[in-house]
């Protein structure tokens, strides 16, 4: 298809894209704008390991065509803070060492800072709720559900 016009904001900066609108919006991510963190995993929007949040809400980043983008504001984990003033949901991903191979991480925190935008004292329940899209082979849920609870008495949720 013929690349088209796509305006939309990334990581806060807007952008206007020559794109095929059929792209997904990972690869874009990944190979037009150098925005690495969110990782291709099983190409069907089913492992969670590329989420991004469009809008506030997570959504799989590898199955989302660029269409479907314009217009909206893409936050990557590049976006969520940087080392200089992390987000709590990096903060506490840190504390309670929610990382293995990382390969699902950007994903997981995506997830957790988008939960924890919509509900900032979120239940254990909702805390799983909102990772079910994300798999770890890895085995580190356990900690991604303390990390993400940390977050919400962090005051994660305040942030954008």
């Amino acid at each position: 298809m013929d690349a088209a016009s796509i305006a939309l904001a990334v990581n806060g900066q807007p952008l206007s894209l020559q794109v095929d609108p059929d792209r997904s919006l990972l690869d874009v991510l990944r190979n037009e704008l150098g925005l690495k963190a969110s990782h291709y995993g099983c190409g069907a929007g089913l492992c969670g390991a590329c989420m991004v949040m469009m809008d506030g809400h997570a959504v799989p980043a590898c199955d989302t065509p660029m269409w479907s983008a314009a217009g909206k504001d893409v936050v990557t984990v590049e976006g969520l803070g940087d080392e200089h003033d992390p987000h709590p949901v990096q903060c506490a991903f840190i504390a309670e060492q929610a990382a293995q191979c990382g390969y699902c991480t950007s994903g997981m925190m995506i997830s957790a800072a988008a939960l924890l935008r919509r509900c900032p004292q979120p239940t254990d329940a909702e805390i799983r709720a909102g990772l079910e899209r994300n798999l770890c082979r890895c085995g580190t849920h356990p900690r991604v559900l303390r990390a993400v609870a940390r977050a919400a008495r962090d005051g994660a949720g305040s942030k954008p």
